[in-house]
């Protein structure tokens, strides 16, 4: 018998393949489907702080801040409460019907009022609250240490807020992503995820217009994921979950040997069905079959920089002499 148990964050999970937040997961149907086809744990599809933001400035005529009359005000709380609770709700029926942890997701930016909601989503009954940081880089007046510093003070205000595990999912778009790694694992956090996807632009020629390039990750943008894993899973002090690329269970393997705690899954299942949860659990178990073991805490991190003896091949940025028999 295949043991694929793990724990992350402190919370025990039956395998270590995650449903990322997507819109797999914005509904108890869905998460009962996810649930019904073995998956590990479910992350929530994000509310989005700008969201938000965005619903109560359509009703008050583009003004967000502090002019609203009486009744715009009124607007704006019931419908900013409406959206809200209806999140709230998704939480505590997912926890009600399913029995695998479930994990609430922020995408946030800032500092700003919707950290009192984390305590709303903790007393909801989720086990855990993922936020999704991210600031594009793309201010040159904006130092590095000015950038970073908004994500130390959304952290530290969290964690205020919230006795629950707390996780961060970031991008690699930092000067020196070790550096930061390891000052975001001492912060207080439970976990991070590497990485996240964005919104990327491509141009359409026939209407001169800008448009949404590829939706779905490819299977080879996990390779950037093993390398900071393994580079950085020994020196962190918080579990690592890998997103983006992971399509079977052969990626899911990678990742833990290179010190992944858990996997995060979304385009795979789009292309192959919800369904396809089960294949990949099931070809995870068939090649820890194949090479003897049993439990798959046993091969967590062997790979890690730390636990082999050509760790510099994680840190090798040219590949010429890799290639240099094909040119």
């Amino acid at each position: 018998m295949i043991n694929l148990e793990t724990t992350y964050m402190g919370l025990h999970l039956k395998n270590p393949i995650m449903a990322a937040s997507s819109g797999l997961t914005d509904s108890i149907d869905k998460l009962k489907l996810l649930a019904k086809e073995g998956i590990g744990a479910v992350v929530l599809k994000s509310i989005f702080e700008e969201q938000i933001l965005r619903e109560i400035d359509s009703l008050g005529a583009n003004n967000m801040f502090n002019t609203f009359t009486d009744s715009e005000n009124y607007i704006a709380y019931y419908t900013k409460e409406h959206h809200l609770n209806a999140y709230l709700k998704l939480i505590e029926e997912a926890k009600k019907t399913i029995d695998i942890p479930v994990i609430a997701s922020i995408n946030c930016m800032s500092v700003g009022e919707w950290i009192n909601f984390a305590g709303k989503i903790q007393n909801a009954g989720a086990d855990a609250i993922e936020l999704n940081l991210f600031i594009l880089p793309s201010d040159s007046s904006l130092t590095p240490e000015q950038i970073e510093s908004v994500y130390f003070s959304i952290i530290k205000e969290i964690k205020k807020v919230v006795r629950i595990p707390v996780a961060i999912k970031i991008s690699s778009y930092f000067s020196s992503l070790s550096h930061t790694m390891v000052k975001f694992s001492e912060s207080g956090i439970d976990g991070i995820v590497m990485f996240n996807r964005f919104f990327n632009p491509d141009i359409d020629l026939e209407n001169e217009s800008i448009i949404s390039s590829r939706i779905f990750s490819l299977q080879e943008e996990n390779s950037n994921n093993l390398r900071w894993i393994a580079l950085l899973s020994d020196e962190l002090k918080c579990d690592l979950s890998s997103t983006t690329g992971i399509m079977n269970g052969e990626d899911v393997i990678k990742n833990i040997l290179v010190g992944a705690k858990t996997v995060q899954i979304a385009s795979t299942l789009y292309k192959n069905s919800v369904q396809y949860t089960r294949e990949i659990i099931l070809q995870t178990e068939n090649w820890l079959k194949s090479k003897n073991y049993n439990d798959i805490n046993t091969i967590r991190g062997k790979l890690s920089a730390k636990n082999i003896k050509q760790s510099f091949l994680y840190e090798r940025a040219q590949f010429m002499k890799y290639y240099s028999d094909h040119y």
